[in-house]
């Protein structure tokens, strides 16, 4: 069973895991690098050219409660979109907020990567 932190890659750190209500979830570890500002496409683009996607809000959630020294105090894109529009949400790292932003505007980008966790037995 894949209950154990996984492996990391040079550069990786272990932000912790998601679970759903029936025991599944993953694992989310936050990659190495920090992408400056830049909009919500070309920042989910960088995030899939490093092997990684953009977190999502309850990953960025996370984040910002166990890895917050990780990122500058600013905005940072997530991978949700805001109900479809041409806005997606984003995290502030120095307080918390989480808001939707127009994803023409330039906020900075960490990835992360996503492994499959299975309940014990």
């Amino acid at each position: 069973m894949n209950t154990a932190i996984p492996a990391l890659n040079e550069g990786e750190i272990y932000a912790g895991a998601i679970i759903a209500l029936d025991g599944t979830g993953h694992h989310v570890i936050l990659l190495d690098g920090d992408h400056d500002d830049a909009d919500w496409d070309a920042s989910m683009e960088w995030a899939k050219s490093i092997g990684g996607d953009l977190p999502d809000r309850v990953e960025q959630a996370m984040l910002y409660k166990y890895l917050p020294d990780r990122f500058k105090n600013e905005w940072y894109w997530s991978n949700t979109q805001h109900y479809g529009s041409s806005c997606a949400w984003g995290q502030r790292f120095n307080n918390g907020n989480q808001n939707n932003n127009n994803k023409t505007n330039e906020l900075r980008a960490r990835a992360v990567r996503r492994t499959k966790r299975t309940p014990p037995c």
